[in-house]
């Protein structure tokens, strides 16, 4: 592929000091592939999302190197445009699940190579509350990890580290009332955690749900509705799969919709693809169907 004007956004602090060897990896395949191409650093929280605004309308493509949290601005960034440009995952953080989902090899350099070689492909978005997610929207365990991981943690032992944090997290808590709406139908009862999905991967786990799908115009809901570990593990190790036919001792439901209301008893906080949001319960989540064209490897 051949673009008149793209953009590289990269995030110096993502991939455990991995940056020169990862630009030495992309830029070479990347830039012969571009009349105008522009590279932004990013210094701060936000500026990948600014960037995105700012340029997106100008570019053919978007490049994106860092991991979930600055593939996540990247999102927020493009999805509000009239005119939204051919987006390119790079993977250079710790997890990189999204890029995962879109089966992008994890070698910066053959990412670059796969990508530019690739084809297009239109994928779903979530948004909920005005916030723009790729991967998924999370309540109750999943925030309460996110919260409370450490960073050293996070930075030597990847999704070891999230593991670990959940074991501190799911003793301290009791799981929550809720009520959620989809697609005209309705559920409540007491869960540990909720997940809305999009994308496959949480931690670089593949999720256990194969109807997964970013581009049928649909989100999947997982309700941990046990505050059983046991089943947590198989749920995050990939252990079993579940079904749309679950029995009801597994302590998981799971079904899929495209224009959802999850409201709890109290207001919980809420991560959308690792990163947590000042936003709580309720929320109002729908899916923009084929909504960002990705570039993925053919």
């Amino acid at each position: 592929m051949r673009w008149k004007k793209g953009m590289l956004i990269y995030n110096e602090n993502a991939g455990n000091h991995k940056l020169a060897r990862n630009l030495e990896g992309c830029l070479p395949v990347i830039a012969p592939q571009i009349d105008e191409f522009l590279i932004m650093k990013t210094k701060e929280k936000g500026d990948a999302h600014r960037f995105c605004l700012e340029y997106g309308e100008e570019m053919d493509v978007v490049f994106v190197l860092g991991g979930d949290g600055t593939v996540h601005e990247c999102v927020n960034g493009l999805s509000p445009l009239a005119k939204r440009p051919l987006f390119g995952v790079l993977p250079g953080g710790t997890c990189n699940d999204f890029s995962r989902t879109l089966n992008i090899p994890q070698n910066v350099r053959q990412a670059a190579e796969a990508l530019v070689n690739g084809k297009v492909r239109p994928i779903d978005i979530g948004v909920a509350n005005d916030v723009y997610f790729s991967n998924f929207w999370g309540i109750g365990l999943v925030s309460e990890t996110s919260n409370n991981i450490d960073d050293q943690e996070k930075n030597r032992f990847g999704k070891i580290g999230s593991l670990l944090s959940a074991i501190r997290t799911i003793g301290d808590n009791d799981g929550f009332q809720f009520k959620v709406e989809f697609d005209g139908k309705q559920m409540e009862g007491e869960a540990l955690m909720i997940l809305v999905m999009n994308g496959s991967f949480i931690g670089t786990n593949v999720l256990p749900f194969p109807m997964l799908n970013p581009d049928d115009g649909k989100l999947g809901v997982a309700i941990l509705e046990n505050a059983n570990f046991s089943t947590f593990l198989e749920l995050i190790t990939m252990k079993r799969e579940w079904s749309e036919n679950l029995g009801s001792n597994s302590g998981v439901t799971y079904v899929q919709g495209s224009n959802l209301t999850i409201e709890t008893k109290t207001p919980l906080d809420v991560d959308m693809d690792g990163e947590n949001y000042s936003s709580q319960t309720p929320a109002g989540i729908k899916v923009l169907e084929h909504h960002l064209s990705v570039l993925t490897p053919s």
